[in-house]
């Protein structure tokens, strides 16, 4: 199963040469595009047949919130086929690119509440700075179709002179805190988002106790903070701690004083004021 639109356009063919890997002669390849009732799909399907899923963070986003995985009874194959592939970055420190068996992450994932709308995420919640990244690039889409997003370069106008600081009002697991000049404050169940950004490098996404990490990134002035920002692909930049907390939890509220943009695993949503995030204890599932 691949999505035509990961990896600037190039996932029918990645797609293809990952099937050449497999022997059998019984391979249907599907566009995941063209597919209206996916789990009516897969309830066709023997339990014994493997599935292999071609695509990017938003492919499996999207897989994730249209049928119940952690019911699934055949094998989960991923093949990271998009532009960023932060999730596979996560689960393979080897950066191999080979195709992964992935059915026990697809258990236990959190949820996030926005906008009225409830819905499961793999990688992480992007609110204030990575959200309006997000959004810029978006336009950038609309604008060049095709054309790569480099969101490092996005965020770093950001950082200059784009986007605005807020208050912020966290809540993990019932302690509430207060923050003044906060640039961005995501909650990650994996390490990476934006394309390799660790932005959450403490974070275990198979973690027992069901844990997410709360990234609040807090400065008046934007000089210190751009020096920090540019230790985040390594993730370095915790080691700032008057310019970033991490607080951990199974339930997060974050509330800011003005509307911005969230991104959840890459897809952008538009006028937040809040968000809600919860994931259950790994041994309830």
């Amino acid at each position: 199963m691949y999505n035509p639109l990961a990896g600037n356009r190039t996932c029918e063919e990645s797609c293809k040469r990952v099937g050449d890997l497999f022997g059998s002669d019984e391979k249907v390849y599907v566009d995941l595009l063209s597919v209206g009732d996916l789990e009516g799909f897969i309830s066709t399907l023997n339990p014994d047949d493997q599935i292999v899923v071609c695509g990017g963070d938003g492919t499996l986003n999207h897989i994730i919130n249209t049928i119940d995985t952690s019911r699934l009874e055949q094998d989960i194959l991923y093949y990271p086929g998009g532009s960023g592939n932060d999730f596979y970055h996560d689960i393979d420190e080897n950066r191999a690119n080979g195709v992964y068996r992935i059915n026990m992450y697809l258990k236990c994932i959190p949820t996030v509440k926005v906008n009225g709308t409830e819905r499961y995420f793999l990688n992480g919640i992007g609110y204030g700075l990575d959200g309006y990244c997000c959004e810029e690039g978006d336009k950038v889409r609309v604008k060049s179709p095709g054309k790569r997003v480099n969101y490092s370069l996005i965020a770093l106008k950001g950082l200059l002179y784009g986007f605005k600081k807020v208050k912020a009002r966290v809540t993990v697991d019932g302690i509430t805190q207060e923050y003044k000049n906060v640039w961005m404050a995501p909650t990650m169940n994996g390490r990476y988002y934006g394309g390799g950004m660790m932005c959450a490098p403490h974070q275990d996404r198979m973690n027992e106790k069901g844990l997410v990490s709360v990234i609040i990134v807090h400065s008046r002035f934007r000089v210190p903070l751009l020096i920090a920002f540019a230790s985040v692909f390594k993730g370095k930049h915790v080691h700032y701690k008057s310019m970033v907390t991490e607080l951990t939890g199974t339930y997060v509220r974050v509330e800011f004083d003005r509307p911005t943009a969230l991104q959840i695993d890459g897809e952008t949503v538009t006028n937040v004021t809040e968000y809600v995030v919860s994931k259950e204890k790994k041994i309830i599932c």
